[in-house]
């Protein structure tokens, strides 16, 4: 199942492109729907390789943010092998919450 594209800018909340743009120290609104679409994409993303989590999860989220930094700074091919740690940890801890509740992947 593929992801909506035509609905991207309305999954992110307004509080968690804040944050973002504060992170990024855009205090402008000119890039509000692009940043809304690359912190979308970012999510699905991770969500797609890691396991499912929202933006509750600290870990998830930070790794979000990280990912939305490097596609809006054109450098996406670098993030992978930059936060193979922090994405591996994820994918455990995600795995292990699953495990948890008695769910399968």
């Amino acid at each position: 199942m593929g992801i909506p594209f035509k609905n991207l800018t309305g999954g992110i909340p307004d509080e968690i492109l804040g944050e973002f743009k504060a992170r990024m120290k855009i205090s402008h609104s000119a890039e509000d729907d692009n940043l809304r679409n690359i912190l979308y994409s970012s999510l699905a993303a991770l969500n797609q390789s890691c396991g499912s989590f929202g933006f509750e999860n600290v870990m998830g989220k930070e790794l979000v943010f990280e990912r939305a930094r490097y596609v809006y700074n054109d450098s996406l091919e670098f993030f992978s092998d930059n936060f193979l740690t922090e994405i591996m940890n994820l994918s455990m801890s995600l795995m292990e919450l699953d495990a948890a509740r008695g769910v399968e992947r």
